[in-house]
């Protein structure tokens, strides 16, 4: 793949998985690793079936298909191993020890390996054993209860909070960290990074201001719920929305006055009651109506009132600021968002995947291309 990148020589094998793990290893091949992704022979089907280019959390590396059961497939898992910086893989507890790929397997070719394990539940628990998805992990964390209307049920967040965020992020971040640590000391160690964890810390402020009474259980009465007229979404005049967040009181007046709500120096500028707040929300609400999403986005747009348009997918690769900022590009036809973070030592762009050449992968690798071929022929490599 193209670009230097931050990462740059480091080597990644990668256990195909769904969510977090292929998340992570988008993240970290986009940053300059040199990610292989090693999938099986026989795929599942998983929910709604897409040709894999439609995949995007498969970009930027090279995939090859191997019979993981087979002695002679697990002897080139091992042997790709050997040559890797960094393990990932996102099974339920134990399956890679019952391949012959666990820890202590992969330490004995590697023992300077960081070998990452992202799962719901984690290694150890009464529930690791079992199956599970980010809206279960998130459910336990306390942050899905806490998400959605007053007086409505909790609303399920995307998969961003288990899977991306409490997942796909803890993992690479981890396995970066050990790396660092692996390097000074040439000793591995496995990270054990479990989704409800990551939800967990993800919800860390959250409990503070619970301990402190600050919180309440009650969705849609807290600052940050919806509850706060000055933190909400609105309807405009065409059904569509805008987010408007000017919490400090300095940002308020701006929004105020952009508005025409006149609410200077009025104790409707920080409501303290719920009564005050609910006329508040109904007297943005009003004023919101009165204009369409655009017509309020282009005369918030060069100001501090902390408002910006509810855009769809559809919409967002359009918006000027995402424009200005190249947030976008385009590969094989698709949209698509652009590596991220940026930095100055990171000029890696997003590719295309790779499943075309697995010969070509493993002689990248140090496999040879008549071991390639004989592992085709016997159906071990697809």
């Amino acid at each position: 793949m193209s670009g230097k990148g931050v990462l740059s020589g480091v080597r990644i094998v990668e256990f195909a998985g769904i969510g977090p793990s292929p998340m992570a290893a988008m993240l970290l091949a986009e940053l300059g690793a040199e990610v292989l992704r090693v999938d099986r022979t026989t795929k599942v089907q998983l929910g709604t079936h897409k040709p894999e280019r439609f995949n995007l959390l498969y970009r930027s590396r090279r995939t090859i298909d191997v019979d993981l059961k087979a002695a002679e497939g697990k002897a080139l898992a091992l042997d790709l191993v050997a040559k890797a910086d960094i393990v990932l893989e996102g099974f339920r507890p134990g399956v890679m020890e019952r391949l012959g790929l666990g820890p202590d397997d992969c330490f004995a070719r590697r023992p300077g390996l960081v070998y990452g394990r992202v799962t719901g539940w984690g290694q150890e628990g009464p529930l690791s054993a079992y199956a599970g998805h980010d809206l279960n992990y998130v459910a336990l964390s306390g942050a899905l209860h806490a998400i959605g209307a007053k007086d409505g049920p909790p609303i399920p967040p995307l998969n961003l909070v288990g899977d991306f965020g409490g997942g796909a992020l803890y993992i690479a971040m981890g396995v970066l960290a050990a790396l660092v640590q692996a390097r000074a000391t040439g000793k591995g160690q496995v990270v054990d990074a479990a989704m409800v964890d990551g939800a967990l810390s993800l919800m860390t402020v959250f409990y503070g201001v619970n301990a402190a009474g600050l919180f309440s259980t009650e969705r849609g009465t807290n600052a940050l719920d919806g509850s706060d007229p000055y933190y909400a979404v609105y309807a405009c005049a065409d059904g569509k929305y805008l987010s408007v967040a000017p919490i400090e009181t300095r940002f308020r007046e701006v929004f105020s006055d952009i508005a025409g709500l006149e609410l200077r120096g009025h104790p409707d500028l920080t409501p303290t009651t719920a009564e005050a707040k609910e006329r508040v929300r109904q007297l943005i609400a009003a004023k919101l109506l009165t204009r369409t999403r655009d017509e309020w986005a282009a005369l918030f747009a060069a100001s501090d009132a902390c408002v910006a348009p509810v855009l769809s997918v559809e919409e967002a690769p359009s918006h000027p600021h995402l424009a200005a900022r190249r947030s976008f590009t385009t590969l094989d036809g698709i949209v698509q968002p652009v590596p991220a973070p940026r930095m100055p030592g990171n000029d890696r762009p997003a590719t295309l995947a790779r499943r075309d050449d697995p010969a070509g992968a493993l002689a990248d690798w140090g496999i040879d291309a008549a071991r390639a071929e004989a592992l085709k022929t016997a159906g071990l490599l697809a």
